[in-house]
């Protein structure tokens, strides 16, 4: 993730001036490195990077709403057919930086040390994600990173873009888990928690606190929701009679 935030001993929280999050620095949930690609695939990726790069900014400054794909085009220097191979709609401009987090849960399952449980090491990565103020968990407060949360989450178009990206991050997980029914349930009740407690974080954040103040409060919070997730529901009463 480029914003990844870093621990104070281990260097500064704001991360790169590029405002959202994304995955070409992050390397594998499993800590494999990333794989080699070729070159006409690291073109295409800088490509990607570039475009989305300068909406972003154009979004930014003047609205989502306000800009249009053509003035990202020109801006990009590409032609408007070209933009549209590469983001088939306007909204991917933005949640593109988001593509390479959408395996992310299954890529912490099928990467997990062979004597941990999926939701042992999913509850690791999430606070592992705390601790590091990642933006993913919504428990970040650098400048840029909040100004584009705030983008996202202000512009309806995009929150409903995003729960394409979550649905994909919860078939990859069902997938990861097995494929059956109950994987498929379980996925997506591990997706729905740590979007919850993400979209938690950063409206305490966007309400004026701080991370390191409300660290401790997240912290409890996500240990809650995965007891939760390991013992399920209240069971459903008997019937009588």
């Amino acid at each position: 993730m480029v914003m990844n935030g870093e621990n104070p001993a281990n260097g500064d929280r704001s991360g790169p001036a590029s405002a959202s999050p994304s995955g070409s620095g992050s390397g594998s949930a499993s800590g494999d490195g990333p794989a080699p690609v070729g070159l006409r695939e690291r073109k295409k990726r800088l490509t990607y990077q570039a475009v989305s790069d300068a909406a972003i900014t154009m979004f930014l400054e003047r609205g989502f709403d306000k800009v249009s794909v053509a003035e990202v085009a020109a801006a990009a220097d590409i032609s408007k057919p070209t933009l549209f191979r590469y983001f088939p709609a306007k909204e991917d401009l933005v949640l593109h930086r988001f593509a390479d987090h959408e395996d992310e849960a299954a890529r912490v399952v099928t990467g997990r040390a062979p004597d941990e449980t999926p939701l042992d090491a999913l509850r690791r990565h999430f606070l592992d994600g705390l601790d590091r103020r990642d933006p993913v968990t919504g428990l970040c407060d650098a400048p840029q990173v909040l100004a584009f949360l705030r983008l996202l989450y202000g512009t309806p178009s995009l929150v409903a873009r995003l729960h394409a990206y979550q649905g994909r991050s919860e078939a990859a997980l069902a997938r990861a888990l097995g494929g059956g029914l109950s994987d498929r349930l379980a996925a997506g009740q591990i997706i729905a928690v740590l979007r919850i407690l993400a979209l938690e974080n950063w409206r305490r954040i966007d309400a004026g606190e701080s991370a390191d103040r409300i660290y401790a409060g997240a912290v409890q919070a996500a240990e809650e929701a995965f007891v939760q997730l390991r013992t399920g529901l209240e069971p459903l009463p008997h019937p009588r009679g």
